[in-house]
């Protein structure tokens, strides 16, 4: 089912209104849809190189919008469903731990999802679930879509075609290299 969704949305790319299909999947990957705009993307940036800033730029924006619907469900269906059964189970304490522990490291949790594999529509949900500072979400999350949007963009508008496959199957173990790193050094920084 994920294969023919997958190819689904890969046609959508040759469509006449590929701009505005690349935005719904966007908007939509960042709160509810499994596949990534990436998939529309790149054969939209290799048929029109000179298109791929604003490519780029419409899947940041969609992205960014459809997380602040991502953050309104864990904002809504935790305090409507959540927290009330939480609460008669005696764990409304716990919660209220994990959501400090969750906000402490939220940039950090935001901007690893918003570039790495890991689902972003699951911090967008946890975002708003554990009360993030909307602030903070929001400025993450323009951060980490630009930086793997228009990274992509970059890349294919420089190398084309021949990147592709580098980007398809190496660049989010590049991203997730990058912010182990990014991690590390804070990490060794801070303790050394």
């Amino acid at each position: 089912m994920i294969r023919r969704l997958y190819d689904w949305v890969l046609g959508l790319a040759n469509h006449p209104h590929a701009l505005w299909a690349l935005a719904v999947v966007a908007f939509l990957e960042s709160s509810v849809f499994p596949i990534p705009p990436d998939v529309l993307m790149i054969p939209m940036i290799l048929a029109r190189p000179n298109r791929a800033w604003m490519i780029a730029g419409i899947a940041l924006v969609a992205s960014v919008l459809g997380g602040l619907l991502g953050y309104a469900i864990g904002a809504l269906a935790f305090e409507q469903l959540g927290q009330p059964i939480l609460a008669s189970l005696g764990k409304g304490d716990a919660m209220a731990a994990f959501s400090d522990r969750f906000n402490g490291v939220g940039f950090w949790a935001v901007l690893t999802a918003g570039v790495t594999p890991f689902p972003y529509k699951v911090i967008t949900i946890m975002s708003g679930w554990t009360g993030m500072p909307l602030a903070t979400f929001i400025v993450t999350s323009i951060l980490a879509r630009a930086l793997r949007f228009f990274i992509v963009a970059a890349l294919l508008w420089k190398f084309g075609a021949p990147i592709r496959d580098f980007i398809e199957r190496r660049l989010p173990l590049v991203f997730t290299v990058f912010v182990v790193l990014l991690f590390g050094s804070f990490f060794l920084l801070r303790y050394l």
